[in-house]
């Protein structure tokens, strides 16, 4: 025998060690395996009934979305119609302000002049009255001056 052939007899050994030092790890490995298959096909059993309940759920949830659909319409069909008279409404408040202030133009012009004439004659009135008075007065003065200067 010579040195390679106990340098192969010396490599085959320590191959064969290697493969039985990991012999242990990859057994283990295979239950790991096995059990994360059998989970997977517990998992698969489990997801089929749980989809159909869920696609039947998803078919429930449309058919109420569509009602509902169907009930917004109604809303919008009615807020339509509310804004429709509420238009109206608003048309029809302008067209009163505008009579209103025309008519109030209308009859304030003549108001104001028939105001302004009572009192241009109530202040004529008055002057005229004070003017009397003041005439009176005057004269009374004066015949008091004329009767202290006969009495002198």
């Amino acid at each position: 025998m010579n040195a390679g052939e106990v340098a192969g007899l010396i490599a085959a050994g320590a191959f064969l060690m290697l493969v039985l030092v990991l012999a242990v790890p990859i057994l283990k490995l295979r239950h790991t395996v096995d059990a994360a298959t059998q989970a997977i096909n517990d998992l698969n059993d489990r997801t089929g009934p749980l989809l159909g309940g869920v696609t039947e759920t998803v078919e429930n949830v449309n058919t109420a979305l569509g009602q509902v659909q169907v009930s917004l319409d109604g809303v919008n069909l009615q807020l339509a119609k509310i804004d429709t008279m509420t238009e109206h409404a608003q048309n029809v408040t302008a067209n009163v302000a505008n009579l209103a202030t025309v008519v109030s133009a209308a009859a304030a012009n003549p108001l104001v002049k028939v105001a302004s004439f009572g009192y241009g004659l109530r202040k004529a009135a008055a002057a005229r009255r004070h003017a009397e008075d003041e005439r009176e007065v005057r004269a009374s003065l004066k015949q008091r001056r004329k009767a202290a200067r006969a009495d002198r």
